[in-house]
């Protein structure tokens, strides 16, 4: 499959584009301040037709340049209803912004258990509150990689002391990715990839981070 990541805005929030080799319909999870223009020379480049915006969720550093990205393309959004009004308006969430993001109104609305389809690739929505209520992980499972947002980082997980988090909520999240095959690449919201595997702790996160 192609895939490319693009770490961009003030905290080096990872963007993704990634797309079906053989139709070359392409998808963007988590379009940060900053990664439109690079996204949109390497779909350039790979000849690749941007269809897809995916949000893990939408606190500021990963919505914003789901604006401008989706009037260059066309793209449409996907987002879970629970993180709809901070798309619609950046900064209902009470998280100061960095930077001035433009509102987007979004496309579709997804939850647990949803099949998006990438051209002929298919990507499984996992809802994983924690980190924020509408959270979620994108699974593509023939491919074995797992977008995590912020919820799994390398030997981490998303802050929970934001207004919006439900710490709560989280360990059950993590628990069904302590599940998934333990050769799942997982892409990040910030940091390096790892593995499922590699998170060996997952299982007892609530014992370690709570």
């Amino acid at each position: 499959m192609i895939l490319h990541t693009f770490p961009a805005g003030p905290l080096g929030t990872n963007a993704y584009l990634f797309a079906c080799p053989k139709t070359k319909i392409a998808a963007v999870v988590d379009p940060a301040s900053g990664s439109c223009s690079p996204i949109l020379e390497k779909a350039l480049e790979l000849d690749l037709s941007i269809k897809k915006i995916l949000l893990t969720h939408t606190h500021w550093d990963h919505i914003a340049d789901a604006h401008l990205l989706t009037k260059k393309t066309g793209a449409e959004i996907y987002v879970h209803p629970l993180d709809v009004e901070n798309l619609k308006k950046p900064g209902t969430d009470k998280i100061p912004l960095f930077i001035p993001i433009h509102g987007v109104e979004p496309d579709h609305f997804i939850d647990e258990g949803e099949r998006i389809f990438v051209g002929e690739v298919a990507v499984e929505v996992i809802h994983t509150p924690g980190h924020s209520p509408g959270g979620v992980c994108f699974y593509l499972r023939e491919e074995k990689i797992l977008f995590s947002g912020d919820t799994l980082f390398e030997g981490s997980i998303g802050t929970l002391s934001l207004a919006t988090a439900q710490p709560q909520r989280m360990w059950g999240s993590l628990e069904k990715l302590a599940v998934l095959p333990p050769d799942t690449r997982v892409f990040p919201g910030h940091g390096g990839d790892t593995t499922i595997g590699k998170e060996h702790w997952l299982k007892r996160a609530r014992e370690i981070f709570e």
